[in-house]
């Protein structure tokens, strides 16, 4: 094999992408995404956000497998039959391309073609088996895995909609996941890639996972993204961009979020802070400031003891000059009120008196639709608020956004 040809696809594939057409595949993010592909060992799990490219980056990786590994089989596994016909037909688009055919020529002394295809089934003339299995065999989830045996393991959005909505489904894609650990060859790996549904369904099972939402990836304007939201469901928002599980049956809050990104307007605002002092709690900061009928409100959330953030909570109330900082005693007999002032905060604490249940319906209900949220708002604060139910198992971040509310209400 020539050694350059063969480097270069191991390690650039982006650039071999490119060259094939796929124009916006890029080196910051996809190269990366496409190496672990290519040449990792271990099994992964890449959960990255609707319209990252991500099943582009498959179907171009398996080519690339198939021109490099010329003795490996892959099984490709996506919800349904339809859904694999559409990759199977760009693997045999991207075969026929003359970067491929360059490439494959620089490998081989000629360029590989295929030699056998059909709707769900590919095989090159460069490919020489152990076994009789075809180099890539497609398949939906319902489709029988009985005798089958692949060295390489794909799957591709095995999760979707279904698997929120129905727990049979999500029992039934959980089978068959585990059946997949049964299939593979002795040394062979599973690479999985989707969006997570369902804080039950089969991703809970996947191992090693690489985690790009719509904040993280940079692919998505401002603006893209404030359209989605009003596109859709505040629960569809969360799971297919943000990667995250909201609840949509019996939720509190039905509109999605709005977002701002002038930061001035939270000026001189007030802050609160619900503490978390070990266990599964989560500590949650939150700033706002009431602009007449408006508030303009900025969340933080740790799953941390409050005295592991404390400085990062006062670093941004500082940077957003937001005072006093209000803090329940109930539980810590004033505790972080005085560790606060310690280091020098303006501290108000207060004894809570009414039901956290009560509360948050009362004041975050009232005020959602006058609530914008200021860009650096963690998504997990704002898919806590969306999820949020009487039946919640975190309230944290609604709880302290409820009081801060309470508090810009009375004024």
């Amino acid at each position: 094999m020539n050694r350059r040809a063969l480097r270069l696809l191991a390690e650039h594939p982006a650039q071999v992408a490119r060259w094939c057409g796929l124009s916006l595949i890029r080196d910051d993010i996809h190269n990366d995404w496409m190496r672990l592909m290519i040449t990792g060992r271990e099994d992964m799990t890449l959960l990255a956000h609707r319209g990252s490219y991500k099943t582009t980056c498959l179907a171009m990786s398996m080519v690339i497998m198939m021109l490099v590994y010329p003795s490996k089989n892959i099984l490709f596994l996506r919800k349904t039959d339809d859904d694999v016909v559409e990759v199977i037909r760009q693997v045999k688009q991207l075969i026929a391309c003359p970067a491929i055919h360059t490439l494959s020529e620089k490998l081989y002394g000629t360029a590989v073609r295929l030699r056998k295809s059909d709707m769900f089934c590919v095989v090159t003339d460069c490919y020489c088996p152990v076994r009789g299995a075809p180099q890539l065999l497609g398949q939906g989830t319902r489709s029988s895995l009985t005798g089958k045996h692949a060295d390489i393991i794909i799957t591709d959005d095995i999760v979707n909609l279904q698997d929120r909505i129905s727990p049979v489904e999500r029992e039934r894609i959980k089978g068959v996941y585990q059946e997949l650990q049964n299939i593979r060859n002795p040394g062979g790996r599973i690479i999985n890639t989707g969006t997570p549904w369902h804080p039950q369904d089969a991703i809970s099972l996947m191992p090693n996972i690489l985690r790009y939402d719509c904040y993280t990836t940079g692919l998505l304007t401002q603006e893209e993204l404030q359209r989605l939201r009003q596109a859709m469901a505040p629960s569809l928002f969360a799971a297919n961009y943000e990667l995250q599980h909201i609840a949509q049956e019996d939720a509190l809050l039905t509109q999605p979020p709005r977002y701002i990104s002038d930061a001035s307007l939270l000026r001189d605002g007030i802050a609160h802070v619900d503490a978390a002092y070990g266990g599964q709690d989560y500590t949650a900061l939150t700033c706002a400031k009431r602009l007449g009928d408006e508030v303009v409100l900025l969340g933080k959330l740790w799953r941390k003891p409050v005295d592991d953030v404390m400085p990062e909570i006062l670093s941004i109330c500082n940077e957003h000059l937001c005072a006093p900082i209000f803090v329940e005693t109930n539980g810590d007999k004033g505790y972080l009120a005085r560790e606060l002032r310690r280091e020098g905060a303006l501290v108000r604490p207060y004894h809570e008196q009414m039901p956290k249940a009560t509360k948050i319906a009362a004041y975050l209900r009232k005020w959602w639709p006058h609530v914008t949220l200021l860009e650096g708002t963690d998504p997990d604060y704002t898919a806590q608020l969306m999820d949020y139910t009487p039946f919640a198992a975190h309230d944290d971040a609604p709880d302290s956004a409820a009081c801060a509310l309470r508090l810009l209400d009375k004024t």
